[in-house]
């Protein structure tokens, strides 16, 4: 592998010569080789949003000359788009502010931008990753930046339509559903009858307040820390450099992004973040009732209750022919689990500002637009795969509905709770009807009871 040799405040460093990363990246890629995942490119997709914006900002101001300020739009333009992903080897277990993903960022686009320039890379000349790239930024307030813009991102372009595409289909199911009279079950027994719409509703309702609380939680996200620099007070950054960036981001991302109202919190802690992963984790909480209610209702064919048939997209055993099992249910349940104990990890990074910095940055980041990731991907399936393609298994549900004991309630406020009881009680002793056992008791006609024991009047107010 060919090499040339990269200098920082360390020393010198060998770096591959068709990377456009530098010394300290190289020293990253050494120092922080644990485990398989890598900083994700919505994340330096975001940094890369701030080096522009600082870069037009510097511009504008002339901070920094047209020329090199060009060429750094240019190259963090490169890196927006995706060209230069192959740059950034960085895993996420790093140091806890994230100052090797930001440093990568600032080589990657000085040394491009050099190379724009027609200059030597390496040389730092004539950009500079320190002094042009990452001016009037730090780290500390480049990466929490970076968070709630890809926080933002990924919400506004994926999240929330997953989630809507799912909200429709449940929609859909409600309207279709509305006429089908089913068993209700409580503590797993059977209770009052209502309609497969009303239960859907339900569904739809849980999952359409948990599209307006991360809607709303949203809102706090859109405060940057750009312009905090070290500790918050924005040393080495001019006046109103944050509201000016701000203004930038905002029009390069079409998101109403404003400056943190204090920069103090906004780098020791990351409690809109918590507070948003918060949301997140109500929504695995929802899905996973939803998820594991259908999956339920599809049990069987035969020997589970059966009232719901799912689509069959795959074989669902390799040594039971025939057998098709509930996989986008379990898929769903599988990265609820995954998004609850992600929450966990970052309530408790969180919890880990210490005086002037939270230095969890990293796993906060990965977590957080992990969660979003596995909550949209599996949304979308669950709507398109499952959901769409759900039937009614009529047959099965009027069966239950004529045998239920339960229809019983609707005698309590004719003969009284004790006697209702004892009636349901012998006819599931005896293995009888409800009606038989009604009637029997001569406490209510058979005329009386077709006209009190009608389901249809049940799953409403009388």
């Amino acid at each position: 592998m060919k090499t040339r040799k990269e200098y920082d405040s360390i020393g010198g460093i060998n770096v591959p010569v068709d990377k456009y990363w530098g010394a300290s990246t190289q020293r990253s890629k050494k120092y922080f080789d644990i485990g398989e995942f890598k900083v994700r490119p919505i994340l330096i997709k975001s940094i890369a949003i701030i080096k522009k914006a600082a870069a037009i900002v510097h511009k504008n101001d002339k901070e920094v000359n047209t020329k090199t300020s060009n060429a750094i739009i240019k190259a963090s333009n490169e890196v927006i788009n995706g060209k230069l992903n192959d740059h950034f080897p960085l895993k996420v277990w790093q140091t806890g502010s994230g100052t090797q993903t930001n440093m990568n960022v600032n080589e990657v686009i000085a040394n491009r931008a050099i190379d724009i320039l027609g200059g030597k890379l390496g040389s730092k000349k004539p950009v500079h990753p320190n002094d042009h790239v990452n001016k009037s930024q730090s780290t500390n307030d480049v990466f929490p930046s970076a968070m709630h813009i890809a926080i933002a991102l990924e919400t506004r372009d994926k999240l929330i339509p997953s989630l809507i595409s799912l909200n429709k289909e449940l929609k859909i199911k409600v309207n279709k559903f509305k006429n089908i009279i089913k068993v209700g079950r409580t503590h797993l027994q059977d209770a009052t009858p209502l309609t497969l719409g009303q239960e859907f509703s339900g569904y739809q309702s849980q999952l359409e307040d948990t599209i307006l609380r991360i809607r709303s939680a949203l809102k706090e996200i859109h405060y940057l820390a750009q312009g905090g620099t070290a500790v918050g007070t924005g040393v080495n950054s001019k006046k109103n450099f944050d509201k000016k960036i701000c203004n930038e981001i905002k029009k390069l991302t079409k998101i109403r992004f404003k400056p943190a109202k204090n920069k103090f919190a906004a780098l020791a802690s990351h409690d809109a973040v918590v507070n948003f992963s918060g949301t997140l984790n109500t929504a695995a909480v929802c899905l996973m009732k939803i998820a594991n209610d259908i999956r339920y209702l599809g049990s069987g064919p035969r020997a589970g209750y059966g009232e719901l048939i799912l689509p069959a997209n795959e074989p669902g055993s390799s040594i039971m022919p025939g057998k098709v099992n509930p996989t986008q249910s379990e898929a769903v349940t599988m990265v609820c689990v995954k998004v609850i104990g992600n929450h966990n990890g970052i309530t408790i990074a969180g919890s880990q500002g210490q005086f002037e910095l939270n230095v969890f940055k990293p796993l906060i980041a990965h977590n957080i637009l992990q969660s979003i990731d596995l909550l949209s991907d599996s949304s979308s399936n669950f709507a398109k795969f499952c959901v769409k393609g759900i039937k009614a298994n009529t047959k099965k549900i009027k069966n239950d509905l004529d045998n239920s004991l339960m229809l019983v309630t609707a005698l309590a406020p004719i003969i009284g709770y004790d006697k209702a009881a004892k009636i349901a009680k012998t006819a599931l002793k005896n293995g009888t009807t409800l009606k038989y056992e009604t009637i029997k008791s001569g406490l209510i006609s058979e005329k009386d009871f077709k006209k009190y024991v009608d389901p249809k009047k049940m799953i409403n107010p009388s």
